[in-house]
């Protein structure tokens, strides 16, 4: 079973969502036949490479909200990260477009180590006051990660990868995705937002047992004539 799951670095649901989903994975008896693939996605695609402004401000200027609700939200959204085992800073926060961490995500993928490129990013930006736009901190990253260092220096310097993000997100909009965390499951079933742990569970349970197993409609006579590892017949 394919699962694929659309988010952004910049999005605190998002890490909480995949703190409840790995939950619900690892607690599933087919979970070695699941395969997850992460998918990018933009909150706002005309952040500049950084903000001049803390990640209070922004999101006061964006949603026309005054900052002390701005800081009851981010109070709530901590408990909740909390109660994942996150430790989420605020005011640490750098708020930074996320396209080259995107672009980043996707080298990480051709090695093999997305999702440990999808944790570390979301740590370092929620919990660290990193930033996810700057190319020397994703160089770091990815050498941590045991990627070259000259290899993600080029890439993201350059403009390797981009075409995928923009793919990954124009896929969400073709699927009518208008928030993150977006799980889709086999193409048949979507979850959208951080659910809890009960939530995928069953989610993962349904759409397992409806995947069906193949039915051979011909093949039990010698007329069909077929190649396999030992030749043709």
């Amino acid at each position: 079973m394919k699962i694929e799951i659309w988010s952004d670095v910049a999005c605190p649901w998002c890490f909480i969502g995949k703190r409840r989903f790995e939950s619900a994975l690892e607690n599933f008896e087919h979970k070695d036949g699941v395969e997850v693939q992460w998918r990018s996605y933009q909150l706002d695609p005309s952040l500049p490479e950084q903000y001049d402004g803390s990640e209070t401000e922004y999101l006061s200027q964006m949603k026309g909200m005054p900052e002390a609700q701005v800081r009851q939200m981010f109070d709530h959204v901590k408990t909740q990260a909390a109660g994942e085992g996150l430790a989420y800073d605020f005011d640490k926060v750098v708020v930074a477009n996320s396209f080259t961490a995107h672009r980043f995500m996707h080298l990480a993928k051709e090695h093999g180590k997305m999702d440990a490129a999808k944790e570390a990013l979301l740590s370092g930006h929620f919990e660290h006051g990193e930033n996810i736009g700057d190319i020397d901190y994703l160089v770091r990253t990815g050498v941590v990660l045991g990627l070259d260092e000259a290899e993600v220096r080029g890439a993201l310097e350059g403009d390797k990868y981009a075409a995928e993000v923009r793919a990954d997100i124009a896929e969400a909009r073709a699927l009518g995705v208008t928030g993150v965390p977006f799980f889709v499951l086999d193409r048949k079933y979507g979850i959208s937002g951080a659910q809890p742990a009960e939530v995928f569970a069953q989610a993962l349970r349904q759409a397992w047992g409806e995947r069906s197993p193949l039915t051979v409609l011909s093949g039990t006579n010698d007329d069909g004539a077929t190649c396999g590892p030992e030749g043709c017949n």
